[in-house]
């Protein structure tokens, strides 16, 4: 068992959805904070070294003990975090301190990186795109890394991590003959590459709106505008921090990340800047469009207040005449005469042609 200082700690298997159940518990309290998202815990285990690959599914995690050794390389990969008395056990078996558990189960976390005694431990923030809601969500993917061993732990079974299962069955490039500082990586860069296939359909929705927005401004478009936006603010919170995260990878001083690694981490930090700055074109491309529905909506309104503007005026020196011919005064000229009505609406009719070809020379129809 790997060494590492154990202390108290307090199980509850109860799920919470807020932050605020662990209010008062001491720390390293390992309490589930978030949406259950599953029934049961499953828990998978890929033990490999350049020559030989074994898999299995774990029906306890208390048979982890068996991968302990140092001398192959373990992935195990644990789905489902409200069963707080598994993850407990298993962190015991693998000397996995009490406060790294208790970040585990708390799916509220920031993406991050920490040392412990024997281990490193990463939160990453996971992105998936419901297509019932149209909305992004976030499930929380937590790394161990120790000497010859992985251990992630998943919300959900939305499993992103099947090209490296691949990768380790067939045993292709160099993943086989690496340590588990190289699965990390792989691990990692199938995470960070995930945020390409999002952004990807974010592009093409965007794509679509500045289409229907240049033909036709409607308030649906704009309710879409403002889930977009909305979705790259979530979409940020992920991704930014997340430079952190690997740039500290790169400079941190540990024997279990190899000095080879480093340079297949620094690949996966450009990927990470090419993610940011996607997010921020796309966040600034969703601000344009805001600022273009606006702005078509008042050009639109322009446009009919300056119709109304230009029927009202035609109508003023009209509504004059027929106001000095509808008073009620007994001597008035023309009141007698019998052309005086086809002369006024002649009068009225020239007027308002005089207008209509002064207003379209001036430009303003």
């Amino acid at each position: 068992m790997h060494p590492c200082t154990l202390v108290h700690t307090v199980s509850v298997p109860h799920t919470h959805l807020h932050p605020t159940a662990k209010k008062g518990l001491p720390p390293g309290a390992i309490v589930h904070v978030g949406r259950r998202k599953r029934e049961t815990m499953t828990a998978t285990v890929i033990d490999y070294d350049g020559t030989h690959i074994d898999e299995h599914v774990l029906k306890s995690l208390a048979e982890a003990v068996k991968y302990t050794s140092a001398d192959t390389v373990s992935w195990i990969n644990v789905v489902g975090l409200h069963d707080t008395d598994s993850i407990e056990k298993l962190g015991a078996t693998f000397g996995l301190h009490p406060l790294l558990l208790e970040d585990i189960v708390n799916t509220t976390q920031r993406p991050k990186v920490e040392e412990y005694q024997d281990c490193l431990f990463i939160i990453i923030r996971l992105l998936n795109f419901d297509d019932t809601t149209q909305k992004l969500v976030s499930e929380q993917v937590s790394l161990v890394i120790g000497k010859g061993y992985v251990i992630s732990f998943q919300e959900d079974d939305k499993d992103v991590f099947d090209p490296v299962r691949d990768l380790l069955r067939k045993g292709k490039g160099k993943i086989r003959s690496e340590g588990a500082d190289f699965l990390l990586y792989r691990l990692l860069d199938v995470l960070v590459d995930s945020y390409f296939d999002i952004l990807e359909r974010v592009g093409a929705a965007i794509e679509t709106l500045e289409e229907e927005l240049l033909k036709q401004p409607s308030p649906q478009i704009l309710n879409h505008i403002h889930l977009l936006r909305r979705d790259m603010i979530f979409a940020r919170k992920a991704v930014w921090p997340l430079r952190e995260v690997i740039s500290t990878l790169e400079r941190i001083e540990t024997p279990l990340v190899d000095h080879g690694t480093l340079v297949y981490l620094r690949d996966v930090y450009d990927h990470t800047v090419q993610v940011m700055d996607a997010v921020e074109t796309y966040r600034d491309m969703l601000a344009t469009m805001f600022d273009q529905y606006l702005s078509a909506v008042s050009n639109r309104m322009n446009e009919v207040m300056k119709v109304l503007t230009v029927i009202a005026t035609i109508f003023m020196p009209l509504t004059f005449i027929a106001g000095i011919y509808g008073m009620n005064f007994r001597m008035m000229p023309e009141l007698s005469w019998p052309y005086g009505y086809p002369v006024v609406l002649g009068v009225c009719l020239f007027i308002a042609i005089v207008m209509v070809i002064a207003f379209k020379r001036k430009r303003w129809l």
